[in-house]
C-alpha cells in the first residue's frame, strides 16, 4: 500500500523514506555521489604536492570545474530525454579513466598545460547522481497525497549532499597526506565506477524519458535554462560554489600557514557539518515562511557570515565561524532546490538540477582558481575575500530580480498526458 501524507501532521524525514521505492534509489544515490565530494580536494592536493604552487593546484581543479559546469546540463537534459542510466553508465566510465590518466600525469611530472587538457573529461564527464536523485525524488512525489513531502526531501538531499562533503574532503586528506599523494584520486576513480554502475541499475525508479512521452500532446520539451527563475537560481548557486571552493583552497593554504597541514580536511568536515546539521533543522520544521523569502533571508546570513572568514586568524576561531558558514548554505541550498519543483516543468527537471550543480562547480572553479592566486601572493586571508564577493553579488542579483523566483501557470503544469499541478506557495 502507497504511503500517504496525513495533512494533520508535519511531513518528515520518516515519512519521506517510507515512500514507496525510496530507499532503493537513495542508499545506491548516496554511495554512488560521494567521489565528488572527494574530487576537488584530491587533484588541489596532488598537483600543490607535484607543481609546489596552490596557484597551479587551484587552476587545474578550476578546469575541470568549469568542463563539469558547461557539460552538466546537456548530461541532464540527455538524461531526461534517453534516462538516467543511458547517460550514467558510459560517464562513469569515461570519469573514471579521466580521473587516472590526470593522476599519472601529475605524479609524471607533466608540463601544466598538458594537466588542463587532461582536466577537461574529468569535470566533463563528472557523473551527475545528486540531480538524478532529486529527479527521482519530484518523480516519486509528484502525487497529491505526498507532494507536502517535497520540501523535505530537498532538506533531505541537502543533508546528504553534505554528509558526503563532511565525509569526502576528509578522506581525501588523509589518503592523498597518509597514504600517497595519488591516493586520493585513484580511490575516487575506483568509488565512482562502483556507485555509479550500482545507482544506474535502479532502473524502476528513473524518471520516464520524456522521449517516450513523445506521443503525448501535452508533455512541454523546454529548456531549464530559458526559464528566468532558474537562471536567477543559477547566479545564487554560483555564490554558493565560490564558497565551496574559496574554502577548499583557502583553508589548505591556512592549514599550511599555521603548521598543521593535516587540519584542512578537519575544518573543511565541520563547515559541510554546519550545512549538514542546518539541513536536518530545515527539513524538521514546519516553514510558515514561503520559500523565496526563505532564499533571500538564508542568503543575507551566509553572505554576512562569508564575508569574515578573510578576518580568523585562529584555527579554534575559524572552526567556529566555518561552523556558521555552513548553517548559512543549507537553508539558500535547500530553498533552491525547492524552487526548482515550481517553477520547471517535469520534462526539464534533471536539467534544471544539474543546472544548479554545475552553477555551483562554475562558481568553485573561479573561487578555485581566484583563491589559489591570491593565496600564493598574499596568504590565505587574502584568499577567503572570494567567498565574500561572490555571495554578496549573489545576493544583490537574487534581490533585485526576486520577482523572477514566482512560477508562471505554465511552469505549474506537469509534463502528462492529463491534469496540471496544484499552484505552489512561494513567498
Amino acid at each position: 500500500m502507497e504511503s500517504a501524507v496525513n495533512p494533520t501532521t508535519r511531513p518528515g524525514y520518516g515519512q519521506l523514506l517510507r515512500t514507496p521505492r525510496a530507499l532503493s534509489f537513495v542508499l545506491p544515490g548516496f554511495a554512488a555521489r560521494q567521489p565528488f565530494a572527494m574530487l576537488t580536494m584530491s587533484i588541489v592536493l596532488l598537483v600543490q604536492h607535484t607543481t609546489g604552487s596552490f596557484g597551479s593546484a587551484g587552476a587545474v581543479a578550476a578546469v575541470a570545474g568549469v568542463a563539469m559546469a558547461l557539460f552538466a546540463p546537456q548530461n541532464g537534459k540527455l538524461a531526461d530525454r534517453f534516462g538516467q542510466a543511458a547517460v550514467l553508465i558510459p560517464g562513469v566510465l569515461v570519469n573514471a579513466v579521466s580521473v587516472i590518466a590526470l593522476a599519472a600525469l601529475a605524479l609524471a611530472d607533466a608540463p601544466l598545460w598538458a594537466l588542463f587538457v587532461a582536466a577537461v573529461p574529468v569535470g566533463a564527464s563528472v557523473p551527475q547522481v545528486g540531480p538524478m536523485v532529486r529527479a527521482r525524488w519530484a518523480a516519486v512525489l509528484d502525487h497529491p497525497e505526498r507532494r507536502a513531502l517535497t520540501p523535505t526531501a530537498a532538506a533531505f538531499e541537502s543533508v546528504t549532499d553534505e554528509l558526503t562533503f563532511v565525509v569526502g574532503p576528509v578522506l581525501a586528506t588523509a589518503l592523498c597526506t597518509w597514504v600517497h599523494p595519488g591516493a586520493g584520486l585513484a580511490t575516487q576513480a575506483v568509488l565512482t565506477l562502483a556507485g555509479g554502475l550500482l545507482f544506474a541499475a535502479q532502473r524502476d525508479t528513473q524518471p520516464v524519458p520524456h522521449g517516450a512521452l513523445a506521443g503525448h500532446a501535452r508533455v512541454e520539451h523546454v529548456s531549464a535554462f530559458s526559464i528566468p527563475g532558474a537562471r536567477v537560481l543559477a547566479v545564487a548557486f554560483l555564490g554558493i560554489g565560490s564558497v565551496f571552493g574559496g574554502m577548499q583552497v583557502s583553508l589548505t593554504a591556512f592549514a599550511a600557514e599555521a603548521g598543521q597541514p593535516g587540519v584542512n580536511g578537519l575544518l573543511y568536515g565541520i563547515f559541510a557539518a554546519g550545512n549538514m546539521l542546518a539541513g536536518v533543522a530545515c527539513g524538521a520544521i514546519a516553514w510558515k515562511v514561503g520559500p523565496r523569502r526563505r532564499l533571500i533571508l538564508g542568503y543575507t546570513a551566509l553572505a554576512i557570515t562569508a564575508s569574515l572568514l578573510w578576518t580568523v586568524h585562529s584555527v579554534a576561531l575559524f572552526a567556529v565561524l566555518g561552523l556558521l558558514v555552513g548553517m548559512s548554505i543549507a537553508p539558500a541550498l535547500i530553498t533552491g532546490f525547492t524552487l526548482v519543483e515550481a517553477l520547471v516543468p517535469t520534462s526539464a527537471r534533471t536539467e534544471a538540477f544539474t543546472l544548479l550543480t554545475g552553477a555551483v562547480a562554475l562558481g568553485q572553479a573561479a573561487a578555485v582558481t581566484l583563491s589559489g592566486r591570491l593565496a600564493d601572493a598574499h596568504g590565505a586571508s587574502a584568499g577567503f575575500l572570494v567567498p565574500m564577493g561572490g555571495t554578496v553579488l549573489a545576493l544583490v542579483t537574487i534581490v533585485a530580480l526576486r520577482s523572477r523566483l514566482v512560477p508562471t501557470l505554465k511552469s505549474r503544469t506537469v509534463a502528462r498526458g492529463v491534469g496540471h499541478r496544484s499552484p505552489v506557495t512561494v513567498d
